[in-house]
């Protein structure tokens, strides 16, 4: 009898460990997930909008109003690193959603079943910070860029800030060398090793032709996104190109109309090319002139539709001899 009923134990306590296994995802099927809150799916009313988010703290406004525009469902932020870190702070500090989950990912995730589900099912997604190489990496031409593209028809909110925020536009750097480049290295040559540049992976409304980088004026990254524009016209990936560039602390929340309103601490800016680099060859300082720049915070507005602006600071921009230079005396 003793025997019989430990044997019974031992196989109760193998399901158990293989049920905890399935529900964490993390012994049979690689990826991580956790979840807080119902873990059962609903169905709520949406609006599409994006976040797009400069890195460091995260701004509070920033991620309620991707909550408001999710109808109160569910919250999922996808990540190739970390843990749970947005869970309390979305579910319990912020409130007002169904439940929150954070998917892990690793390359062989991007096809998983599940994953691809619980993407699908989001009434917001909101992509983390990390490395924006393993994104593009891991993701691109997979179920998952298929799964986030979804979401835009159904009216889904998306965001990122950080690396999450760099793969946001039609555009990016991908960042598939060990360093990321800085202004310096790129405006002294704009085909430097370190500009690896990548186009067609998310297709979000707005930002067809946009670029987008992070932690903007704490890294000084203004030199290195005017490099990229002068890159996606020189290479012909297309005939004019914008730049959005965010600093930390600081979000860009747009609406299904291009309309941006400001939130957080910093600054944003919005660049577009007035036409080709005057030179842009491997070797060589870049040559750009008067490029178009708009600087505003969360006292002004951005229309990326009219791409105009209101309560900001309009200027222009110039590359000559590994140096950039403003209209009105300050780059920033």
């Amino acid at each position: 009898m003793n025997q019989i009923f430990s044997r019974k134990t031992i196989k109760l306590i193998f399901l158990m460990g293989l049920m905890v296994s399935v529900l964490s995802g993390t012994a049979l099927f690689g990826y991580k997930s956790y979840m807080t809150g119902n873990a059962a799916d609903v169905s709520t009313a949406t609006s599409f909008g994006i976040c797009m988010m400069g890195g460091g703290t995260d701004v509070d406004a920033a991620i309620q109003w991707m909550i408001s525009k999710s109808g109160g469902g569910d919250f999922v932020i996808i990540r190739c690193s970390g843990s749970d870190g947005y869970n309390d702070y979305i579910y319990t500090q912020l409130g007002g959603v169904d439940s929150v989950q954070t998917l892990v990912l690793s390359k062989k995730d991007s096809s998983n079943s599940y994953v691809n589900t619980q993407i699908r099912n989001a009434e917001a997604l909101f992509i983390a910070g990390g490395d924006q190489s393993d994104y593009w990496n891991n993701w691109r031409g997979t179920p998952i860029e298929d799964s986030i593209n979804s979401l835009v028809a159904k009216g889904v909110p998306v965001g990122g800030t950080s690396a999450g925020h760099a793969v946001l536009g039609y555009f990016l750097y991908a960042a598939l060398t060990s360093k990321s480049v800085i202004s310096s290295e790129a405006l002294a040559n704009p085909f430097y090793r370190d500009i690896t540049l990548g186009q067609d992976f998310l297709l979000l409304p707005r930002l067809e032709q946009v670029i987008t980088d992070s932690h903007f004026v704490t890294r000084d990254r203004m030199g290195r996104l005017v490099t990229f524009l002068a890159r996606l016209l020189q290479d012909g990936w297309t005939s004019q190109a914008c730049g959005i560039g965010v600093d930390e602390m600081t979000a860009v929340c747009m609406e299904a109309s291009g309309a941006c309103s400001i939130k957080g601490s910093g600054t944003a800016y919005f660049l577009r090319t007035p036409g080709m680099p005057e030179y842009c060859v491997s070797g060589q300082p870049l040559t750009f002139s008067a490029i178009p720049t708009y600087k505003v915070d969360s006292s002004g507005a951005f229309n990326i539709a009219t791409w105009t602006g209101s309560g900001g600071t309009a200027y222009t921009l110039s590359a000559s001899a590994g140096a950039l230079t403003s209209s009105n005396g300050n780059i920033y």
